[in-house]
C-alpha cells in the first residue's frame, strides 16, 4: 500500500472514528433530550413525537447505523428551532466563516513569514529585538480584545471599515472584503507571533547546518541560499504549524463572530446551542471535525513537496 493510500485510509477512519464520538457524546449525556429541548411543562404525546423525530426511541446500534449513513450523505436532519434541513442552514452560513479563515491564513502567511525571515537574519539586531516584542504581545493578546481594540480604532474613531455588518460576496464583493478586514486581522495576530517563532528559530538552526557552508563556498547568492534551500527547509515545521492553526481560527471564528455580529458558523452554533438543537449542534460539530482533519491531510500530503527526501512508500 503506497504513502497516498495510507493517508487517505488514515483520514476515512478518522472521519468514523469522529461520527463515532460525535453521536456517543450526545447520547450519554445525562437525561432525555426530548424533556431537555421541550422543558418540564411538556407532556408525554410531546415527548414521545420529538423522540420520534430525533429516533432516540430506537435501539442505540439501529440509531447510529442510520444516523452514520446520513451523515456520509450530508444529511444531519432537520433542524429543531429553524425547521430547515441542517446541510441547507450549515450551507448558507459557510461561505462567511470560510472567508474569514481564508483571509486570515493569508493575512498570517502574508506578515508572518516576511517577519521570520527578518528576525531570523537580524539575529541579535534591533529588527530582531522589535520583532520579538511584537510577537509577545501578539501572544499576549486575546483574539476578542484584539478584536474591540481594531473596531474602536478603524471603525468607530477613524471610519474606515463598517462594523457589526456584512455585505454578501454575491451583492458587493468589495464591500464583502472590507466587513472582513477587521475580524480577520484580529484572528491573525496571534497566529502571526507564531509562525514567526517558529520560522525564526527553524532557519537559525538551518543556517547553522554545513550544507549552507558549502553552499556559499561555491559561490552561490546569499539570496539563493537563503530563498532556494533555508527556506524551504525551514518551512516544514512552520507548514505542520499552520495547518494546525488553522483549526484554531475556525475555533476562534466562532468568538469573533459574536464580536463583529457576522452571520456564519460561529453564531449559528451559538443559536443552536442556546435552543439545545442537538441536530443541528451535531452537523455542525462534524463539519468543523471534518475540516480539520482535511487540512491536516493536506498538510502531510505537501510535505513532498517541500521535502523530496520525505520517502513515500
Amino acid at each position: 500500500m503506497n504513502y497516498y493510500a495510507r493517508r487517505l485510509l488514515t483520514l476515512l477512519l478518522t472521519v468514523l472514528f469522529v461520527l463515532l464520538l460525535t453521536f456517543a457524546a450526545f447520547r450519554i449525556i445525562p437525561g432525555n433530550p426530548a424533556l431537555v429541548i421541550l422543558g418540564t411543562e411538556a407532556t408525554d404525546a410531546q415527548i414521545a413525537l420529538l423522540e420520534e423525530k430525533l429516533g432516540t426511541d430506537r435501539p442505540l446500534a439501529e440509531q447510529f447505523a442510520d444516523w452514520l449513513v446520513a451523515a456520509f450523505r450530508l444529511d444531519f436532519g432537520e433542524s429543531l428551532r429553524f425547521s430547515e434541513p441542517v446541510t441547507h442552514l450549515i450551507a448558507g452560513r459557510l461561505p462567511v466563516t470560510v472567508s474569514l479563515a481564508v483571509m486570515s491564513l493569508v493575512l498570517t502567511i502574508a506578515v508572518g513569514i516576511p517577519l521570520g525571515i527578518i528576525a531570523s537574519r537580524a539575529r541579535g539586531k534591533a529588527a530582531d529585538m522589535l520583532v520579538t516584542i511584537g510577537t509577545q504581545l501578539g501572544l499576549a493578546v486575546p483574539s476578542f480584545w484584539m478584536g474591540i481594540m481594531l473596531i474602536l480604532a478603524f471603525g468607530l474613531t477613524l471610519k474606515w471599515f463598517a462594523v457589526s455588518t456584512f455585505t454578501p460576496w454575491s451583492e458587493n464583493p468589495w464591500l464583502a472584503v472590507k466587513s472582513l478586514v477587521l475580524p480577520s486581522a484580529a484572528l491573525a495576530v496571534p497566529q502571526i507571533a507564531i509562525v514567526v517563532r517558529y520560522l525564526r528559530t527553524s532557519m537559525l538552526e538551518q543556517l547553522g547546518l554545513d550544507y549552507v557552508r558549502t553552499a556559499r563556498s561555491k559561490g552561490l547568492r546569499e539570496s539563493t541560499v537563503l530563498y532556494k534551500h533555508v527556506l524551504k527547509n525551514a518551512l516544514l515545521p512552520v507548514i505542520t504549524i499552520i495547518g494546525i492553526n488553522f483549526g484554531e481560527l475556525l475555533a476562534g471564528s466562532l468568538v469573533i463572530e459574536q464580536v463583529f455580529t457576522l452571520p456564519g458558523i460561529g453564531s449559528l452554533l451559538i443559536t443552536a446551542i442556546g435552543n439545545r438543537d442537538y441536530p443541528l449542534v451535531q452537523g455542525l460539530v462534524v463539519l468543523i471535525a471534518f475540516t480539520v482533519i482535511a487540512i491536516n491531510f493536506v498538510v502531510d500530503l505537501s510535505y513532498r513537496w517541500l521535502d523530496p527526501k520525505i520517502r513515500l512508500q
